[in-house]
Formats: C-alpha cells, sequence, structure tokens
C-alpha cells in the first residue's frame, strides 16, 4: 500500500496571488503579468429616476455619443458592499466618553443603539462605480526560431530603457484616460483616477468580499 501510495504525484498547491493576473501596482496604474496596464476610474452616481424626461433624453445621447467616439474597450465595474458603519459608531463613542452632561450621554447612547438596529435591520449597502481603461502594449516574441538565438535580439533591458518604455506607454493610457474623463462630464458624471494604495486597497477588499466597505469619495477638485 506504501508502494502505490509513494508512486502517486503530489499536486503542489499555489498560492491565491498566483491566480491573479496583477504583477504590481506602479503610480496608481495596475500592471498585469502579461504586461498590460489598466486605470482605475472613480466614477460619480446620478439618479436617473430623478430626472426629467428631456433630462433623460440628453444623458442617453451624450452616452452613447461617448461610446461611440472611443476605439478602444473600456469595463464598467459595480462594486456593492455592506456599509461599514465602525467608524462613525466609534465617532460616537468618542463624544460619548468626553460628555459631561448625563442627559446628552443618555442621549447618545440611545441614538447609538438606534443605529445599530436600524443598520442590522435595513441592511443598508454602498454602492461604487468605476471604469477599468485598459492599454496592452504591442508584443514582439523573439524568444523561438532563429531570430530568438540571434544575440542582439535576447539582449535584455536596462532599468533606465525599461523605464523610459514604462513612461511611453503611461503617455498612451493618459491619453485614453482623459478620452474617457472629457465624454463621462458631458453626461454630468464626474470621474478620478484611483491612487495606488487606493487600488490595492480596491483589489483586496474584491478578494476578501467579507470585509465591510465604505463609500469613496469623488474629491472635490474632480466636482
Amino acid at each position: 500500500m506504501s508502494e502505490i501510495t509513494s508512486s502517486i504525484p503530489r499536486v503542489s498547491s499555489k498560492a491565491t496571488q498566483d491566480f491573479v493576473p496583477v504583477h504590481e501596482v506602479r503610480d496608481g496604474v495596475v500592471v498585469l503579468k502579461d504586461g498590460g496596464l489598466r486605470a482605475i476610474l472613480l466614477a460619480s452616481s446620478l439618479n436617473f429616476a430623478l430626472k426629467s424626461e428631456d433630462e433623460q433624453t440628453a444623458f442617453i445621447v451624450q452616452f452613447q455619443n461617448f461610446l461611440n467616439s472611443l476605439d478602444f474597450s473600456v469595463q464598467i465595474f459595480v462594486q456593492s458592499r455592506m456599509l461599514d458603519i465602525r467608524p462613525y459608531i466609534a465617532t460616537l463613542e468618542s463624544q460619548f466618553k468626553q460628555q459631561l452632561d448625563d442627559l446628552m450621554r443618555i442621549q447618545i447612547r440611545e441614538y447609538i443603539g438606534f443605529i445599530k438596529s436600524f443598520t442590522e435591520a435595513a441592511n443598508i449597502m454602498t454602492k461604487n462605480f468605476f471604469i477599468i481603461v485598459p492599454y496592452s502594449p504591442a508584443i514582439i516574441q523573439t524568444g523561438q526560431g532563429i531570430l530568438g538565438k540571434l544575440p542582439f535580439t535576447g539582449k535584455k533591458k536596462n532599468s533606465e530603457e525599461e523605464n523610459r518604455t514604462f513612461e511611453e506607454q503611461i503617455s498612451q493610457l493618459e491619453q485614453r484616460i482623459s478620452i474617457v474623463q472629457q465624454g463621462l462630464i458631458r453626461t454630468g458624471v464626474r470621474t478620478v483616477q484611483l491612487g495606488t494604495e487606493e487600488a490595492i486597497e480596491l483589489m483586496y477588499k474584491m478578494f476578501n468580499p467579507g470585509e465591510e466597505g465604505k463609500p469613496m469619495a469623488v474629491p472635490e477638485s474632480q466636482k
């Protein structure tokens, strides 16, 4: 029995990171393992149902024009998560401890209890809207055949050349970002690109859905 068991090859377990196509997040840009670049734009929301019929028609026309103006694909991603009220509760708890008036302390304590029970019963969700802007540089394969054996084709780029190439690719990506932002602003939707820490946080929450979330805010400078 031991001989049969020893002859069966063991399947090596892979880390979760091996299944994620992301190589790194650099200067707010997601770099994929295949060399592709992705920028993540956080978009503001609007209540379409509250707009008048003319406003709805204008929005649809502008959004249609925006889509028709693109010569590259984009991805629209909606993230729905339970609202995280823990920071707000912590603020109320801090005010409760600093409050000297007994009546105010009672009111704060009752309010905290109301907020907790209300959010637990209502299951309040928060939604974040993202636009993923891609750029995939052309890849010239020279690693196979006769060309792959030539010394000049197998030469590796130094760090300076890699940085220059990366900056050129970022410039191409930024042009696409500008096209998307200008097209969406005509519909009344504001966007802002996520930074490095924000992009990492977003991906962490995607792979850890049990974590409660809070809505990301579009900076005032983008309004």
